[in-house]
């Protein structure tokens, strides 16, 4: 049914959230808010860079996710008035580089290609970022390709950013199935054309605007019933 299957990289195959864990030693009390309220602006900044220029020659607020990553790491100590050291940040930037995946993401990814099936991911991580955290979790091996937007410096959801995937790989639009644990991404893919599968582990309620996805489960694992 599908030739290609497209994940989202942070939050769909790593666990974003994790980083709550060195948050909270860090800054006792405060780590499940923090790493919300950092995750939160982190993706506000790629669309304030977006939105703000969509030249699709690329934007010129463009700066890569890892110096995004960073601001906003900046940005939630200041507003949460918690006090980030040079040691703390280096400790929380080398944990975000080196974030694990899911219990499931190596097998999906595993049974997918034992099936035929190529494999990608789309992120608007860089290709430094991407690379090194699909290296530390073994995934590489079972992906055809890392896309980034770092090419076209226009973040998702720019439909510039999902159509990467059509240049990447010979297939159409409806060959591919797009994979995200965002809901505001499960929605721009599907609005550029893609068939998407939401994972919804939280049982959050889906995106008041636009269609629904596809298809949606709460583990990543459920894709394969699709496949």
């Amino acid at each position: 049914m599908y030739k290609l299957v497209a994940f989202d990289a942070y939050g769909t195959l790593f666990d974003v959230y994790s980083m709550g864990q060195l948050a909270e030693e860090l800054f006792p009390g405060h780590g499940q808010a923090f790493a919300l309220m950092w995750r939160d602006r982190q993706i506000e900044y790629t669309r304030l860079v977006t939105m703000s220029d969509p030249d699709p020659n690329g934007s010129k607020y463009y700066l890569p996710f890892w110096e995004l990553t960073i601001r906003s790491l900046r940005y939630v100590c200041k507003r949460m008035n918690l006090n980030l050291s040079s040691d703390y940040e280096t400790r929380l930037m080398d944990q975000y580089a080196k974030l694990t995946s899911f219990n499931d993401s190596l097998n999906v990814l595993k049974h997918i290609k034992e099936k035929g099936v190529s494999t990608a991911i789309l992120s608007n991580g860089s290709r430094e970022m991407l690379d090194t955290v699909v290296e530390s979790n073994g995934l590489k091996p079972y992906l055809d390709k890392v896309v980034t937007i770092e090419d076209i410096r226009l973040f998702k959801t720019a439909p510039q950013a999902y159509e990467l995937l059509l240049k990447a790989f010979p297939v159409k639009k409806e060959e591919i199935l797009f994979v995200s644990s965002n809901a505001w991404d499960a929605l721009a893919a599907k609005w550029y054309g893609f068939d998407v599968f939401w994972v919804n582990r939280l049982g959050h309620p889906f995106e008041e605007i636009g269609n629904r996805p596809d298809y949606e489960g709460n583990a990543l694992s459920r894709v394969l019933e699709i496949i």
